[in-house]
């Protein structure tokens, strides 16, 4: 049996403001874009087609939530990107 990670989950503030930093400054793919109900969204993007792994962009609902932007890990690395194109 393979296994994987199929996604990692990474709170934001906006989706188009998410969807627009990935896709445009780091040059992920928009893999998917689905309308769930007036506030959430299904958004998953990948570093690259034959990625396995997406990340998962969901927005923040709540005050917590919120306060966890950009310090979702606690303070440790959240990510280890692996890029020749920076």
């Amino acid at each position: 049996m393979q296994r994987k990670i199929g996604a990692i989950t990474l709170v934001v503030k906006d989706y188009d403001e998410a969807i627009q930093f990935y896709t445009e400054k780091i040059n992920f793919i928009l893999v998917e874009d689905i309308k769930l109900d007036d506030a959430k969204r299904w958004v998953l993007i990948t570093p690259s087609l034959d990625s396995d792994t997406n990340i998962l962009l969901a927005r923040a609902t709540t005050q917590p939530q919120e306060e966890a932007i950009g310090n979702q890990t606690g303070g440790r690395v959240f990510l280890f990107l692996y890029t020749d194109d920076f």
